[in-house]
């Protein structure tokens, strides 16, 4: 009995290292697929709010080309229960991530680009799911999705490069602020 428990003891540490040794493979994978460009408030105009890093965009994304397009906007990636993943599956996270599947079994449009991570390997998709997952949560509730031919209350950018205002109010960042960072 002794000696089992001297052994376990003896792993415990690097149990501890494994999951620390993830959590940073998932915090270089979110910065190296600038996961950040998008699910960061502010980031899609060069106007971050470093305060809401990973916490999703009031800056929608839209997908279609009509007048009114249809207008996404990037989630809340961190671990808080109202307004992120704080209520997701480890699994939920993941499977996300590679597939593109919400947590209700729904696909998501490729403005996510999953057909790329859909390739990823498992352990990659899992190390990020652990990343946000340590992260500090940030309340922060997103706009809801705008479906095609409704108008969209909330800025939005189109094709990745042109800001588009409600109410015809100018845009145009100043491109004096640099990207978010990550936090320490």
């Amino acid at each position: 009995m002794i000696r089992c428990t001297l052994a376990l003891l003896s792993i415990l540490p690097l149990v501890c290292m494994a999951d620390d040794a993830q959590i940073e493979r998932g915090k270089y994978l979110v910065n190296l697929l600038s996961c950040a460009a998008c699910h960061t408030d502010g980031q899609l105009i060069n106007e971050p709010v470093k305060e809401r890093y990973l916490a999703g965009s009031d800056v929608g994304i839209a997908y279609s080309n009509d007048e009114n397009p249809g207008v996404v906007f990037p989630a809340n990636l961190t671990p808080d229960p109202e307004t992120g993943l704080g209520r997701w599956s480890r699994e939920e996270i993941t499977r996300n991530i590679r597939y593109g599947i919400d947590k209700h079994g729904s696909q998501q449009l490729p403005i996510m680009p999953w057909p790329g991570y859909a390739h990823m390997d498992i352990e990659d998709a899992e190390a990020i799911t652990s990343y946000l997952m340590s992260i500090t949560p940030v309340k922060h509730q997103v706009p809801k999705d705008v479906a095609r031919n409704e108008p969209s209350k909330a800025p939005y950018v189109k094709y990745g490069v042109y800001v588009f205002y409600p109410n015809n109010k100018k845009a145009g960042p100043d491109g004096s602020k640099a990207p978010v960072q990550p936090p320490n």
